[in-house]
């Protein structure tokens, strides 16, 4: 068994959720190859790095908090080309309309390691397992009382 490959594939899928999240695109398309594909439930499908990259960038704004998380991987090396089923967990929160998404679904991936030796995801994509939504006006005590995005407070708010 090849643990090494099976080390370098679970920090590239955690490397692509943490800079998914973090809004860090430019490491986030480092993470795909260049003719990756991806489709996200039965609605998002694109082909090549740049369109999955672009659209991630366009509209996963400032606005959009999202919290990642997979677990259970299923990986299987063959040489230079791979494969990993992920159990996901994920939170969307959208501020701007005071959303909340939570879902569950199962990863299926594809992967291949470069001329530089370099694995990269070159398929990936799920189907949910479920989806819900909630008004956060639905539940009076809801606040965020942090958001890596949010406009700073002003000075006069600020506490010494």
């Amino acid at each position: 068994m090849d643990l090494e490959s099976l080390e370098a594939l679970r920090r590239l899928k955690y490397r692509y959720l943490r800079t998914l999240d973090c809004k860090e695109w430019d490491e986030f398309a480092d993470t795909l190859t260049e003719g990756a594909t991806a489709e996200y439930g039965d609605r998002l499908r694109f082909t090549g790095r740049d369109a999955i990259a672009e659209y991630m960038r366009t509209t996963l704004t400032p606005a959009i908090i999202t919290v990642h998380q997979v677990h259970h991987p299923e990986i299987s090396v063959d040489g230079d080309h791979a494969t990993g089923s992920w159990a996901l967990d994920d939170t969307v929160i959208v501020t701007e309309h005071r959303m909340v998404l939570r879902g569950a679904a199962y990863y299926e991936d594809r992967y291949e390691r470069g001329g530089d030796g370099v694995w990269r995801i070159s398929h990936t994509g799920y189907r949910r397992l479920y989806e819900a939504m909630f008004s956060v006006d639905d539940v009076p005590s809801w606040a965020l009382t942090a958001n890596r995005w949010a406009e700073p407070a002003p000075p006069e708010a600020t506490r010494s």
